[in-house]
């Protein structure tokens, strides 16, 4: 049997799951783009969203983390609506699919992207694994489960079984992770103990014309 075009697109799928803008890049279009980057950038946008404020992606990626802010306008520069999402609004992110889904009248596509991290500060390092990601991932696609959008690709339901399985430990493995304990050494434990803390927050992070709001 022929390879299909691409057999790493997951096309056939409705919740697909990649890393970076290189697995956004692999994957094959889709109507949503949830963008997963724990520590800091998904969670410090989403709350600062929460307050009412507007973030410029510029500003955010100069603040939190560039290669979140860099899947973030990859997304968005292939028409898809691009939203952020954590474990603090996972269930709030699949709500706002749903409700996106709901409008559109039709299946909707939806592109889980877990961030990664920076391996130096060069924005064209190599991304390193980071497990906050996986965990906040697996979180958002284990609610769109619940929410009944449970076509997921292999990768996918992978992420979400991490989640799953780690759940009860989440805080422990976001404080004694390697970014966590680099944003420990800063002095910042409080803010991966908020990150930490699931569906804590009901906001969810939308860019539109190259900021992010509240949806």
């Amino acid at each position: 049997m022929p390879l299909a075009e691409n057999p790493f697109d997951q096309r056939r799928y409705q919740v697909r799951f990649e890393w970076g803008a290189a697995g956004l890049a692999r994957l094959a279009p889709a109507d949503v783009v949830v963008v997963v980057d724990m520590l800091r950038f998904s969670t410090a946008v989403t709350n600062s969203v929460a307050r009412g404020e507007t973030v410029p992606l510029g500003d955010a990626a100069h603040a939190v983390s560039l290669n979140g802010a860099a899947v973030a306008a990859a997304a968005a520069a292939s028409g898809s609506l691009v939203v952020l999402g954590c474990l603090r609004n996972a269930r709030a992110v699949a709500e706002a699919v749903l409700a996106e889904q709901q409008r559109r009248g039709e299946r909707t596509s939806i592109a889980v992207i877990a961030a990664g991290e920076l391996t130096g500060r060069d924005p064209g390092s190599p991304l390193r694994f980071a497990v906050e990601d996986q965990l906040g991932a697996g979180a958002i696609i284990d609610a769109l489960g619940v929410l009944g959008i449970d076509h997921t690709s292999p990768e996918a339901a992978a992420a979400c079984e991490s989640f799953h399985g780690l759940r009860g430990a989440v805080r422990h493995l976001l404080t004694a992770s390697g970014s966590g304990q680099e944003l420990v050494a800063l002095g910042r434990r409080d803010e991966v103990l908020a990150a930490a803390e699931l569906d804590a927050e009901t906001a969810v992070a939308v860019l539109r014309e190259g900021a992010f709001v509240a949806s």
